[in-house]
């Protein structure tokens, strides 16, 4: 059950979120020995915030990574879609907006250097295998279904248009 930023709902205990941590860290290591893209898993521990990066395999996008972040009130989700449009830049953005609502966990935003992201979370509340499956494949055909024609209109003149 995804959440939007500010109803992510109570803080987990030090404890809850290291049995959280043991079950993203075992779905993790499942994915790598059961799901033939996903390439590799990196793990960061920075100042008490837990971080997974699972590094798949796309067709449209030959590289998809997400990360996952464990912090005391949810678990969030994050893949790199896009750079920022060079061209057509309203029509690009207005082209993801729109595509926000027909998403379910994820949403599209705009970062660092107008950069295109993939984002969502979820309460560590709501933290499952399933909900971890469900916010991976998301980001997967999310990034496979919509990035070559968002990069067809951010990118046009490369495209031969």
């Amino acid at each position: 059950m995804s959440v939007t930023d500010g109803d992510i709902g109570r803080p987990a205990d030090a404890a809850q979120l290291d049995a959280i941590a043991a079950l993203i860290e075992r779905w993790a290591e499942a994915q790598r020995e059961e799901n033939p893209s996903v390439l590799g898993i990196e793990r960061e521990n920075d100042n008490g915030v837990r971080r997974w990066l699972l590094r798949l395999t796309g067709e449209e996008k030959q590289y998809i990574a997400v990360w996952f972040t464990l912090r005391q009130r949810s678990v969030s989700v994050e893949t790199y879609f896009m750079p920022g449009p060079e061209e057509n830049i309203e029509q690009c953005f207005t082209y993801l907006l729109r595509l926000n609502a027909r998403l379910g966990g994820l949403r599209f935003a705009v970062g660092q250097e107008e950069a295109v992201y993939l984002m969502g979370a979820t309460s560590v509340h709501h933290v499952t295998e399933d909900e971890l499956d469900r916010l991976l494949g998301a980001a997967y055909a999310y990034t496979e279904a919509y990035f070559r024609p968002a990069m067809r209109i951010g990118y046009q003149s490369r495209f031969g248009g």
